[in-house]
């Protein structure tokens, strides 16, 4: 998938949709500090196996902040979403998998991982990490997001997933090196 972007530029923001710039101030020793912080919503993502193709399903997206850092704005994640709807972080785990990759999982079906911050210099979002396992008989769509989202499903391989973790060329999330690391060890590193 290929996305051309063009006029790119960066504007100062005063309040976002789902970020809220502030700047911190206290005392620390008693010397006064500043810092400047965002408040951002906490997250999901799911590690997501396949059991009849052996491959992990995860996610392709243009992301305007990595755009901007040089690269061509392309990652490779997780399945992942905001917890901005009130629910259940299991029932939004589910609702994102099919979103964005057309399979249908119970909520009760995920395995919690583990939970840990993101971004901790200037946001310290919590994401809640889950895993899934899929079959054919669980696909109800095709994936790629809502709302314009543009996600391409991406299928890897055990051996393509190891040569992603080392590949650092390709832009990805610590959360996904992460799950694969984890899947390694608890799944009888069969990775």
């Amino acid at each position: 998938m290929k996305i051309r972007i063009e006029k790119f530029r960066l504007e100062p923001l005063g309040e976002g949709r789902f970020i809220h710039p502030k700047r911190a101030r206290y005392l620390q020793d008693g010397e006064e500090r500043e810092w400047e912080i965002l408040e951002a919503h906490d997250s999901v993502a799911v590690l997501i196996w396949h059991r009849e193709r052996e491959c992990f399903v995860m996610v392709r997206q243009f992301r305007p902040a990595v755009y901007a850092h040089g690269e061509d704005g392309m990652t490779v994640e997780l399945c992942a979403g905001l917890v901005d709807k009130g629910k259940p972080l299991e029932v939004i785990a589910a609702e994102e998998v099919e979103e964005e990759c057309g399979y249908r999982v119970e909520p009760s079906s995920l395995k919690k991982v583990t939970s840990f911050y993101t971004s901790v210099g200037f946001a310290g979002s919590r994401q809640s990490l889950y895993y899934a396992e899929v079959d054919e008989s669980m696909r109800v769509g095709p994936g790629g997001g809502i709302e314009g989202e543009q996600i391409q499903v991406l299928e890897l391989s055990r051996e393509e997933a190891r040569a992603l973790m080392e590949d650092e060329r390709i832009p990805r999330t610590p959360g996904l090196l992460y799950a694969l690391c984890w899947w390694e060890q608890s799944q009888g590193k069969r990775l």
